[in-house]
C-alpha cells in the first residue's frame, strides 16, 4: 500500500464501534441465508502503511451481543447448543501475518478463538481508504471476508431437514466492515 504520504497513517488504531461493522452469514434450511453481527467489540492495532507486514491487530468479540434480527434465535445462539456464552463471553482474533497480496488487499493470518478453541484463519482484507475526520481524527478503513466451518470450535448443533439437509450451515462468511481511529497520543 505504500503511496506517496502514507507514512503518515502509519501509527496505534482502535476500530470505532459506531462506525464498523463484524458479521457472519450462514445458510438456513439448505434455502436462504441469516445475516448477523455482533454488536460489541474492542480492538487495538498498529497499522504500517510503509510495510503492512509489520502490522498487528488484536479484536475482542463480546459473544452476547449477537443480533440477527430475532431474539428467539439469538437466545438459541447464545446457548449451550451454539456458543455458549455463559462460558465463553468473548471471541476472539490476534494477527499472526499480515501480507501485502496486491496495492489495497492483504491476507490477515491470526488465531481465532470461539468456545475456547484457537485455530489459524486467514482473511482477505483491502485497504478502503483514510480521511481526517470533523474532529481532527485520522481514520483508515478496511474490509474483509472470510469463510470458516463452525464445527472447527465445536459449535456443531444442528437439524435434519425432512426433505435431505440441514437446518444450518456448517459454513460460515465473516465479513469485517472497519473504520479505525488513530491514537490521539500520536503526531499526524
Amino acid at each position: 500500500m505504500s503511496t506517496p504520504g502514507s507514512a503518515s497513517l502509519t501509527g496505534t488504531y482502535t476500530i470505532d464501534p459506531a462506525h464498523s461493522r463484524i458479521g457472519f452469514v450462514a445458510r438456513h434450511a439448505m434455502v436462504t441465508k441469516v445475516r448477523g453481527s455482533f454488536d460489541e467489540f474492542e480492538s487495538s492495532g498498529y497499522f504500517d502503511a510503509e510495510n503492512p507486514g509489520n502490522s498487528k491487530l488484536e479484536l475482542v468479540i463480546k459473544a452476547a451481543s449477537i443480533d440477527t434480527r430475532n431474539a428467539d434465535r439469538d437466545a438459541h445462539l447464545r446457548s449451550n447448543d451454539f456458543f455458549d456464552m455463559d462460558t465463553y463471553p468473548e471471541i476472539t482474533f490476534v494477527s499472526t501475518r499480515i501480507e501485502q497480496t496486491c496495492d489495497v488487499r492483504h491476507r490477515v493470518n491470526g488465531d481465532l478463538t470461539i468456545k475456547g478453541v484457537t485455530l489459524p484463519v486467514a482473511a482477505d482484507v483491502e485497504y478502503t481508504g483514510a480521511a481526517v475526520d470533523p474532529y481532527g481524527n485520522q481514520r483508515v478503513g478496511f474490509e474483509g471476508t472470510t469463510s470458516v466451518n463452525r464445527k472447527d470450535w465445536g459449535v456443531n448443533w444442528n437439524a435434519a431437514l425432512e426433505a435431505g439437509g440441514v437446518l444450518v450451515s456448517e459454513n460460515v462468511t465473516l465479513k469485517l466492515e472497519i473504520s479505525a481511529v488513530r491514537s490521539a497520543a500520536e503526531p499526524s
